[in-house]
């Protein structure tokens, strides 16, 4: 028995003398009206509507019940209520700050559609991670490495200026006898890739292949990076949808596979999997893992 639909039934016929009334105030056929309040009856072990008289007139034991079915049902009303709200309640969701306000605003949208709601905080991976350790906010896409990872972007190298090869080879950056007394080539890594599992292995390449210490560094912000590519020949380290973002010329990279792995880290781990399963393809999409989305 739905013992609460019963009672809303209940209060409902009760307020207006009518069987048929109280049925389309509480939204349900006639039919099933009478049938929640037999069940209900039954369940109780008293009537709680006199059968001799005409209309839906109350016994005893019904106006002794009335008062508080009006609760039971007003209760079960303000929760519904509650719980509409705490659905509008904005998740504070922490993401990388290279997301372009135009992705962010369409993942917003999408996120809305489906019944969540999001409040945007940027950050590098670092703080990312620690803003869920703290619950500054209720969520985090982290920086993991790509066997841990839910969403996954290929990292290659771009430039000013198109690259006339179609893949980049680290060790083409190393300055010949010829070319010591110049600058040297560098590549940047932007903040959002100073993580171990992408910035330890460009090292250990950049040693490798015989570069210079300084040929392979990592950037106060990307603005800075970008500059330094913008005004030489360095490449900067990243994916190609940000290159395409920042006019850049993209190309992958033939030593190494490098990857920009995210996860979603929650407080509550209820809403680590409310965003996997409702925003998996519109996190992928401005995240740039366009093979996943």
């Amino acid at each position: 028995m739905d013992v609460l639909g019963a009672w809303r039934v209940f209060v409902n016929v009760s307020e207006r003398g009518s069987f048929t009334e109280g049925a389309a105030a509480a939204r349900v056929p006639q039919s099933v009206a009478s049938r929640r309040i037999a069940a209900l009856e039954k369940h109780l072990g008293e009537q709680l509507f006199d059968r001799s008289s005409r209309g839906a007139v109350l016994t005893q034991f019904g106006r002794d019940m009335l008062p508080s079915a009006k609760r039971l049902v007003r209760l079960a009303d303000d929760m519904e209520y509650e719980a509409e709200q705490a659905k509008l309640s904005p998740l504070r969701l922490a993401v990388p700050g290279i997301v372009p306000v135009r992705d962010l605003a369409r993942l917003d949208a999408e996120a809305r559609q489906k019944g969540v709601y999001l409040h945007f905080h940027a950050a590098p991976p670092a703080e990312r991670a620690e803003l869920v350790r703290s619950r500054e906010v209720r969520a985090a896409l982290i920086a993991v490495p790509p066997g841990d990872a839910t969403w996954s972007v290929r990292l290659g190298l771009a430039g000013a200026v198109d690259l006339p090869v179609q893949t980049v080879y680290i060790e083409t950056l190393r300055a010949g006898r010829a070319a010591r007394s110049s600058r040297r080539r560098r590549i940047w890594i932007q903040p959002e890739d100073d993580v171990p599992h992408i910035r330890d292995p460009m090292f250990r390449i950049r040693d490798a292949v015989g570069l210079q210490p300084a040929q392979v560094g990592v950037s106060a912000t990307l603005t800075s990076a970008v500059a330094e590519v913008l005004g030489s020949a360095d490449l900067l380290l990243c994916p190609v949808g940000q290159a395409e973002e920042l006019g850049l010329h993209w190309r992958p990279v033939g030593e190494i596979q490098l990857v920009r792995g995210f996860e979603v880290s929650a407080a509550v781990g209820n809403d680590a999997e409310r965003i996997r399963t409702r925003l998996w393809h519109p996190i992928a999409r401005c995240l740039g893992a366009y093979d996943q989305a």
